[in-house]
Formats: structure tokens, C-alpha cells, sequence
């Protein structure tokens, strides 16, 4: 079984500063973890994305379980801290 600490720094690798939906940073981790050698369901990595949004390591808008009508990118500063 792969490390969640595996699948965060995939996931992690593929999350930008500009929104990306769910559904293509999902497909873009599993292919870089099989390239890796690492099988792992996109229903794994989309629980990890869950984990990530939950600790405030990735922000995101709409329901993460709906693949195609959510986004994920890194955390944005405030303004006032800029």
C-alpha cells in the first residue's frame, strides 16, 4: 500500500497557483505515481485531496466529490500580508 505522505507529494507536484479542476490534477497524480510504479485509485488520491483541502495545504471551490465541477490550487496569501 502507498503512504499517504506518497500521494500528498504527487498531488502536491501537480496543484498550481491558478485554479485546475479536480478531475485533471486526479488524472495527472495517478499517472505520475503508475510512471513511478505506484498503483493507486483515483478515489484514493481524490481522498487525499479531501485531507490536503482539509489541513489548508490546497484551497478549494465546489464539492471535491464532484470531480468535474470542482478546482484545487495552492493557498493564496491575503492581501495584507503581501
Amino acid at each position: 500500500m502507498t503512504a499517504d505522505s506518497d500521494i500528498d507529494r504527487a498531488i502536491m507536484q501537480m496543484v498550481m497557483d491558478p485554479w485546475r479542476k479536480t478531475a485533471m490534477v486526479l488524472a495527472k497524480t495517478e499517472e505520475a505515481l503508475r510512471k513511478a510504479g505506484v498503483q493507486v485509485s483515483w478515489d484514493d488520491i481524490a481522498g487525499r485531496l479531501e485531507a490536503l483541502d482539509a489541513r489548508g495545504d490546497i484551497e478549494s471551490q465546489g464539492d471535491l466529490t464532484l470531480w468535474h465541477n470542482s478546482e484545487v490550487r495552492l493557498p493564496q496569501v491575503k492581501a495584507e500580508e503581501r
